[in-house]
């Protein structure tokens, strides 16, 4: 009869409550495997299924359709493909590291290939599957019902060996998941001993036993701390790297570096084409080919064998360090013990772990001792009961005979000789012509034997002692039995793999520009040539000009210096390839610039360990020195290269220069100072500097330059007004730092000149009122003393300044500017020059 009651209930409660049991469903009943066997369901289904049906490893194959169809029909209604999916897992070596499944056929491969559909493999139990099932017929184990009341299947496995730690498990539930890597059967079993003798043990201790995971396909593990780590909380980390060695071979013109193990669930095809790609790309200098060397039959496979040719003059290691670092020849695995224990999910370390699994066995083994016992004492009475009718049997014949029936004379024998229901049943139950061959001799033999086994059964159960002796017995001859050598070594701690660039990368010598408003580009020697060969012919956007022009290598290292003290690095070969005449990337698609960001110093260096330091000028006349090696960095995001004093104040230049020779520095209102480079000492990254010149209220530096100390060139000042002088260097006298300098220009007493550029050999560029770039011809200026007055370079008002700088190249040799020597006016000219720059004035002298 139906029910016409309504409960009202919320749409919210309704799917939290049935989510909630289907989360529960998943954890328990799918993903997440047992503490005391290591298995999930699907796994024990298909075992206990192929052992009832006699598909055991002294028995022919058998089909795997055969297995599926009879899991799916009686165990596990949730498909055939998830049925075979784990069947093949547990019959792939390299998955398991104790196969419980021996498959026939093909089974896939270390390349991920799919195993061929159930119809053509065939299967059975493997020999220690076998004792994962030992004794379950006696009553070790809790039976359940399956999913339609039709049949029972057990709850848990016997488990005659720790599974789970010995074969690991992985899987994915609702809000948790599970990851524990495989070890060595030897070593779990001595933990496993060594716990039940010492409950108490340490850590330590155990892992003098299990030193770490040990995968079925060898390999190197890193990160000792990451196993105690895990082997305490259940969560650790660690690496696995493939195993390698070189060979030379006679007269060859290449080396080989082979791999011979790869990281555990790491697929070899995949793998290959890692190392192939990166090839193919010549992103590894002195890499030239590699292949796949495994044999194809079931036995050479388990001997990985992957080639990779390389020069004979090249460094091995240094392609090792970045294939571990760019491939999966090295890997990071996670373990997360997460198991089921008691009905709940639990992440447990491996003391817990291995008090799970004694735990079970002891309860195994009792209930084993006890049902052993409870039939070898009914043997016992029927034996007695027989030894006692041999003595009489005619006339127990003879009541047999003369009764009706066989209720009648079992009766008739329980009333007239006092035998019991089960002894009279033995009596009835011996055949007339065993009557001659009865020996008393030999039941009473048995019944000796069975004393004595039913008082070891009952010792077994009345002493804790007894009991792990028993089980100690058993893991023992296990052990004896089914245990390997291990085959992953385990290292300490994980080793820090340094990368040499040049090794990274096909090292090439190209050209890079960079323009004034932020576009950059690498370009080929070879485009640079066909379009003209000059910076002329550069593809620029209208109105724009090259700033940077440099020979380099795509080896080399690019450094960007930002007003606000920090700094990008990145390899020249990041750096987008153009042709010549394209107008090239904008910088914020090269490095990642924030908006309020701009550039004031660029450098290319060929290694962080050049004698050569960054200096940085501030707009507030502080000046840092650091050395090149503190910049050296993998990152890709800003670092800070120098710090500010005030937030007022702003970096105008940075670039990186050598000891020798002094600086010239000078400012907004036309002063100027030179002094030793060696007055400035080199601090950390993270410093602000020491004060280069002491600045009149209002004034700032507009530009530093690195100049020799015996100089013979000439510098050029511009100011706001177009006005343009030149100066000897020489003219300029060192003096000490902190000092306020010379004047530079003569003085007016109305519309004082204000500064705008300095410039050393660079081709200067000004945006006049008229809206169009004028290049200075600042060699025609003729070169007058310091404080003198200039000429006017630029009619009307100048609104910015650009510069062309071609810094030296590799074969033009280091001077007192190296590569990467980057201008002080490193900023577009339209953000440096102040717009209260620009205001009129008159072009003569008062």
């Amino acid at each position: 009869m139906l029910s016409n009651q309504i409960i009202e209930q919320s749409f919210a409660e309704i799917m939290g409550k049935r989510f909630g049991d289907y989360a529960n469903l998943v954890i328990l009943s799918r993903a997440i495997p047992d503490a005391r066997d290591g298995l999930k369901p699907v796994q024990r289904r298909i075992l206990y299924a192929m052992y009832q049906e006699g598909n055991t490893h002294d028995k022919p194959y058998r089909k795997s359709a055969k297995t599926v169809g009879y899991v799916m029909g009686t165990y596990h209604p949730h498909g055939d493909s998830a049925i075979y999916e784990t069947m093949v897992r547990m019959a792939q070596w390299w998955k398991m590291r104790q196969t419980l499944i021996q498959g026939h056929g093909n089974f896939g491969s270390l390349d991920a290939d799919p195993p061929a559909a159930m119809r053509y493999t065939e299967s059975r139990l493997s020999a220690l599957a076998n004792e994962m099932l030992r004794d379950i017929e006696k009553d070790t184990v809790t039976f359940i019902p399956n999913y339609d009341n039709s049949a029972e299947q057990p709850a848990v496995l016997p488990s005659r060996f720790p599974n789970l730690l010995v074969n690991g498990a992985s899987g994915i539930a609702v809000g948790f998941a599970t990851d524990i890597p495989t070890h060595n059967l030897g070593e779990v079993i001595d933990a496993t001993v060594a716990m039940m003798k010492k409950p108490e043990i340490s850590l330590d201790e155990l892992m003098n036993y299990v030193q770490g995971p040990d995968f079925p396909t060898g390999g190197i593990v890193q990160g000792l701390s990451g196993i105690r780590k895990a082997f305490e909380t259940g969560r650790g980390q660690f690496i696995i790297r493939g195993r390698t060695h070189i060979e030379e071979p006679k007269g060859a013109k290449v080396k080989k570096i082979v791999i011979s193990e790869i990281p555990y669930d790491v697929v070899k095809s995949k793998l290959v084409a890692q190392i192939d790609e990166l090839v193919m790309e010549r992103k590894i200098e002195g890499a030239l080919a590699v292949r796949d060397e495994t044999g194809r039959k079931e036995a050479e496979q388990k001997k990985v064998r992957i080639v990779v040719d390389i020069k004979k003059d090249a460094d091995e290691t240094a392609i090792l360090n970045y294939l571990y670092k760019n491939t999966d020849l090295q890997i990071y695995y996670n373990y997360n013990m997460n198991v089921i224990h008691e009905g709940t999910i639990r992440q447990m370390g491996l003391k817990q772990l291995l008090a799970a699994y004694i735990d079970h066995q002891k309860d195994v083994v009792t209930r084993r001792s006890q049902y052993d016992l409870d039939r070898k004492q009914k043997r016992e009475h029927v034996v007695e009961g027989l030894i006692r009718a041999k003595s009489i049997l005619r006339q127990v014949v003879e009541t047999i005979m003369d009764s009706e029936d066989r209720a009648d004379a079992k009766k008739n024998i329980m009333e007239k000789y006092g035998f019991t229901d089960p002894q009279a049943d033995a009596i009835l139950s011996i055949q007339l012509a065993s009557l001659t061959r009865l020996d008393i001799v030999k039941l009473e033999k048995e019944l000796e034997a069975l004393a004595k086994e039913i008082a070891e059964l009952s010792a077994i159960l009345a002493s804790e002692k007894k009991l792990i002796q028993v089980i100690t017995a058993e893991l023992s001859e296990i052990k004896k039995k089914y245990a390997e050598p291990r085959l992953t070594e385990i290292q300490g701690e994980i080793e820090e793999i340094k990368v040499d660039i040049a090794m990274q990368i096909n090292a090439e010598d190209c050209i890079v520009t960079l323009t004034n408003e932020g576009y950059i580009k690498r370009t080929s020697p070879r485009s640079f040539k066909s379009m003209g060969g000059t910076i002329e012919t550069c593809g620029v956007k209208e109105g724009d000009r090259v700033r940077y022009f440099i020979e380099t290598n795509t080896s080399h290292t690019a450094l960007f210096f930002t007003q606000d003290g920090k700094y990008f690095a990145t390899l020249v070969h990041a750096i987008p390839d153009d042709k010549w005449k394209d107008i090239g990337s904008a910088l914020v698609n090269v490095i990642p610039l924030e908006k309020h960001q701009r550039i004031v110093g660029f450098a290319i260096v060929e290694n962080f360990q050049q004698p050569l330091t960054i200096v940085h000028m501030s707009r507030m006349g502080l000046v840092k020195k650091t050395v090149l090696s503190e910049y050296e960095t993998n990152r890709s995001g800003a670092l800070v290269a120098a710090k500010l004093k005030s937030e007022e104040d702003e970096y105008v230049a940075a670039f990186a220069t050598d000891e020798a020779g002094a600086f010239l520095v000078v400012t907004q209102d036309g002063m100027g100072i030179r002094f030793l480079k060696s007055e400035v000492s080199p601090t950390g990254r993270a410093s602000s500097g020491v004060k280069a010149i002491s600045l009149s209220a209002g004034d700032a530096v507009v530009g530093v330059k690195p100049v020799e100390e015996e100089d013979t060139r000439a510098f050029s000042i511009l100011t706001a007004e177009g006005v343009l002088k030149r100066t000897h260097i020489a003219d300029i006298p060192l003096q000490g730092r902190a000092g306020k300098g010379v004047q530079l220009i003569r003085k007016r007493k109305t519309h004082p000149h204000q500064l705008v550029a300095l410039a050393i050999e660079e081709t200067l560029y000004v945006y006049t009122g008229k809206q169009e770039w004028v290049q200075l011809q600042t060699e025609q200026i003729g070169i007058t003393d310091q404080g003198g007055i200039g000429r006017t370079a630029v009619e009307g008002e100048v609104r910015s300044v650009a510069y062309e700088t071609v810094l030296p190249g590799e074969e033009e040799g280091q001077t007192a500017e190296p590569k990467g020597q980057a201008d002080p006016s490193a900023a577009p000219a339209d953000e440096l020059v102040q717009p209260s720059l620009f205001e009129d004035s008159s072009e003569e002298e008062d």
